[in-house]
């Protein structure tokens, strides 16, 4: 652990999350605490703490740290709280999930991910996680129902199942339209109805089997 690294890290915090409009403590000091850097691939580890989104394998990315930080803040996940997180990728959400919920199930469609990410969450000393691999549109089942869900790739629309999936009382956190102008989106549960609060735009890879149809322009 280096001075330079722990500037970094907190200039990352102060100068990107924060004046984003992330104030939630519990958010800024799980962000401190958990060591971005040793989630992120070797080739781009210099990149740990820059506003952009990371390239890993598969053509999949790593969120930027403003994007992480919101997230993590609309969810707000408490230490009582089961999540379901849909997209491991690099781990280092899941891990920042894991330390704000009391347990969380992660499912990843590429299996090295899920290997990678079960070594960097071993060595973060994190416990309290459980990865699957599996696709999770169309042929995932959790047989159970949880606090909070997490979708870290985007959809074109929602699948209405996922909703089975989520406590009376929950909350699902999902990216959802068409590249490159989707919308970060909230979805709570309320008097049997669910009501969706749009939070940010931003544009992420779609998951597999949630990309739009395709349009035929003559």
């Amino acid at each position: 652990m280096t001075l330079n690294v722990e500037l970094a890290r907190h200039n990352m915090i102060e100068q990107q999350v924060r004046p984003w409009d992330v104030l939630d403590e519990r958010v800024l000091n799980t962000l401190s605490a958990l060591r971005r850097e040793d989630f992120v691939p070797a080739a781009h580890r210099n990149l740990a703490f820059s506003d952009i989104r990371i390239p890993l394998d598969h053509g999949e990315v790593m969120m930027k740290p403003v994007v992480e930080g919101r997230v993590l803040q609309a969810v707000a996940a408490q230490p009582d709280e089961s999540v379901l997180e849909i997209g491991t990728g690099s781990g280092f959400l899941t891990a920042c999930l894991a330390r704000m919920a009391g347990e969380v199930l992660s499912i990843e469609q590429h299996a090295d991910f899920v290997q990678a990410a079960h070594a960097r969450l071993t060595d973060a000393g994190i416990v309290n996680v459980r990865l699957e691999t599996a696709e999770a549109v169309r042929d995932f089942d959790p047989k159970r129902r949880f606090d909070v869900m997490v979708v870290t790739g985007a959809v074109a629309e929602l699948p209405r199942h996922w909703q089975g999936w989520i406590n009376p009382g929950g909350r699902l956190f999902a990216i959802v339209g068409t590249s490159p102008v989707q919308r970060a989106c909230m979805y709570e549960q309320r008097d049997g109805a669910w009501l969706a609060q749009p939070l940010f735009e931003t544009d992420l890879p779609y998951l597999r089997n949630a990309a739009p149809e395709p349009q035929f322009v003559l």
